[in-house]
């Protein structure tokens, strides 16, 4: 019975450390989380003005070229 005590209680320290290592480890991953959403954000963003911004050339240039075929 004596065997199964002979591994020994953790010091206080122990339960201080492991929470706040705990704490930290959650507040980085929520730091790393939170900059790559906004960077995540900022690419959908630019993607979506560059797919307007060749819409709106392709339907400046259908409407000059549908202007051309037309005869006046």
């Amino acid at each position: 019975m004596t065997a199964l005590f002979a591994i020994g209680v953790p010091p206080s320290s122990h339960f201080i450390y492991i929470p706040v290592i705990l704490v930290v480890g959650v507040v980085a991953g929520f730091m790393m989380g939170a900059k790559a959403t906004r960077d995540e954000i900022a690419l959908s963003q630019r993607k979506a003005a560059e797919h307007e911004a060749r819409m709106a050339e392709r339907a400046a240039r259908r409407a000059a070229a549908s202007d051309a075929d037309k005869p006046v």
